[in-house]
């Protein structure tokens, strides 16, 4: 068990916004999924750090399915927050979402999970915060997320 203080889902929650502009998009006018997994790294990135109060490394994405393309002037808005804490790794769970900044349309295009590893000034892992859930939603989220460490720890080459 860590001996540092439980952290909230909520205190590492992040949001970033960007203009989707014509350097992000082929030749159809829709967003480059590269982009988009760059932008929900990030957004994964800075809420581990701030969970972990370390820098962090990304060692995993489970996956990203493109529900909905994203076009040149939507504005992409990432959420991102802490879903799970283990000794030195966290679960990030990112949403996406495509704005049209002119009608206010939302539409939900993916939801991914990243996780991290804290690096201590020596560059090893070192450990993280323990998670604390405030509501019944934020329980459920965290017992989700340990079931795709889980899943993740099986299929690990030993």
């Amino acid at each position: 068990m860590s001996d540092l203080p439980p952290k909230t889902m909520r205190a590492s929650r992040i949001q970033l916004a960007q203009l989707m502009m014509p350097e992000h998009a082929n030749n159809h006018g829709n967003v480059h999924g590269g982009w988009i997994m760059k932008l929900a790294d990030e957004a994964g990135a800075l809420a581990s750090t701030r969970h972990a109060g370390h820098r962090t490394v990304t060692v995993a994405i489970d996956q990203m399915v493109f529900r909905q393309p994203i076009r040149i002037g939507d504005l992409v808005i990432l959420e991102a927050e802490v879903t799970y804490a283990g000794r030195t790794s966290m679960e990030v769970e990112v949403n996406v979402t495509a704005e049209n900044p002119i009608t206010g349309e939302r539409t939900h295009t993916n939801t991914a999970y990243f996780v991290y590893v804290a690096l201590g000034e020596d560059r090893k892992p070192t450990p993280v915060p323990p998670l604390i859930a405030e509501t019944p939603e934020e329980e459920a989220r965290m017992a989700a997320a340990r079931e795709r460490q889980q899943r993740r720890l099986a299929q690990k080459p030993r």
